[in-house]
């Protein structure tokens, strides 16, 4: 804003400018900013490390099936001198362990053919071509270990190079890493064609999405969770168009979100994500001295306490408590407030009031904030900010379906690594 700019303010709306400059900085706390973003506290402010008083110890649980024994035996005393029989009784005194990895090199195998020739009518015999012969010279553990690591452990390809020659002394040129992979990822696609099936099916439906860099340009990873399917899909866009091809026309009773518009109408009714809207309250607590927003916060509490036991009260009893809710909240809402901040923040949850209680009609069915896609989309989140985005668009789509497939899996409780070599042996 330029000096001839101000001149032409008033004396209010320069004392408002004024305010909002003195105004501190959104946290993580505060805002949805990552917690790498604030400011670290100072060192003699810093809380000390280690367990805290009181804290329980643990240690680690001795193997039931240990590979090897080795009985330590005295061969002396050290009274008198005398030799100690190896025959003689002996007590365990104390074990411990140690653990260690196997080198770990390839196994490679040669696959010969041999041509014989019919000893009856000279006719010149060749084997025929086996299957491991066919296609690519690397295995389907190769295959999966490449593809967990550059997936779930977030390696770039130089990174995912280096990790292969040091660790099995495997040399692969990047482009032989991009084929494999692609290899790896295309027997995914036909397993995302369940997760997608159930998800259209759901009765309760989840909703995210974070932006990723996609052959250089901004896209975006969209994540749909239900109880039964968690489906990545990636997108150049983050239009509402994404979702109604995902859905194919379905509208589940409750779909679970943020505020942001694309995300809203495609349920029958929708609940809003309460850790965002308490996050702007959090915020507009911490700048201001309007009691508006601390009313709200409290309000807020009295919900998120009341939906952890939501499945355990009775249908009467979450209907008082609900009407009392929308009592408190109405008085917020119609507090009057000088305070900018405070009345933009009453404005924003007023438009949202039909979807801020809509989990107490659906006890233990909808959360009250949206964390399950949050989790889902952290691994996302890290692979963007460690490689940068993808090269080409078949790259983030297929590990977008290399995370459906194992995310859904996942649910029932099943391993990740597991989960990738049983679908690349398939």
């Amino acid at each position: 804003m330029s000096r001839s700019d101000l001149e032409r303010l008033s004396k209010q709306e320069l004392i408002e400018l004024v305010l909002r400059l003195q105004r501190p900085d959104k946290t993580s706390r505060t805002s949805s900013k990552p917690p790498s973003t604030d400011r670290k506290e100072r060192r003699e402010q810093a809380k000390p490390g280690g367990a805290k008083p009181g804290h329980e110890g643990h240690s680690r649980t001795l193997s039931s099936d240990p590979d090897e024994i080795v009985a330590h035996r005295p061969g002396q005393c050290p009274c008198c001198g005398g030799a100690l029989a190896a025959d003689l009784p002996a007590e365990i005194v104390s074990v411990c362990e140690q653990i260690e990895l196997p080198a770990v090199t390839p196994l490679i195998t040669q696959h010969q053919r041999l041509a014989v020739r019919c000893p009856s009518c000279g006719t010149r015999v060749v084997a025929p071509v086996p299957r491991e012969a066919c296609g690519t010279p690397f295995g389907p553990r190769l295959h999966a270990v490449a593809t967990y690591l550059k997936t779930f452990q977030a390696l770039s390809y130089e990174r995912l190079q280096a990790a292969l020659a040091d660790l099995f002394g495997l040399t692969l040129s990047q482009g032989g890493l991009m084929n494999l992979l692609r290899r790896a990822q295309k027997q995914f696609h036909a397993g995302r064609e369940a997760p997608v099936s159930a998800l259209r099916r759901a009765a309760v439906v989840a909703s995210d999405e974070t932006g990723v860099r996609i052959e250089g340009s901004n896209s975006y990873h969209w994540v749909f969770c239900s109880d039964e399917a968690v489906v990545h899909h990636a997108a150049p866009t983050r239009a509402a168009a994404v979702v109604h091809a995902m859905m194919d026309g379905h509208r589940p009773a409750v779909w679970l979100s943020d505020r942001y518009t694309a995300q809203q109408g495609h349920g029958e009714r929708h609940q809003t994500c309460l850790a965002h809207l308490a996050r702007d309250v959090a915020y507009a607590v911490e700048v201001s001295d309007d009691p508006v927003p601390l009313r709200l916060q409290l309000w807020l509490g009295s919900v998120f306490s009341l939906a952890e036991r939501v499945s355990d009260l009775a249908a009467s009893t979450l209907s008082a408590k609900r009407r009392a809710l929308e009592r408190q909240l109405s008085d917020i809402l119609s507090a009057p407030s000088r305070c900018d901040l405070t009345r933009a923040l009453q404005a924003k949850i007023g438009r949202a009031r039909d979807q801020l209680l809509v989990f107490l009609d659906h006890p233990g069915r909808v959360a009250v904030t949206n964390n399950g896609c949050e989790r889902a989309l952290r691994p996302a989140v890290m692979q963007r900010k460690v490689t940068n985005g993808y090269r080409a668009m078949w790259a983030a789509s297929g590990e977008a379906d290399v995370r459906t497939v194992v995310d859904t899996a996942r649910l029932s409780g099943a391993d990740t690594f597991d989960i990738i070599l049983k679908t690349i042996r398939a």
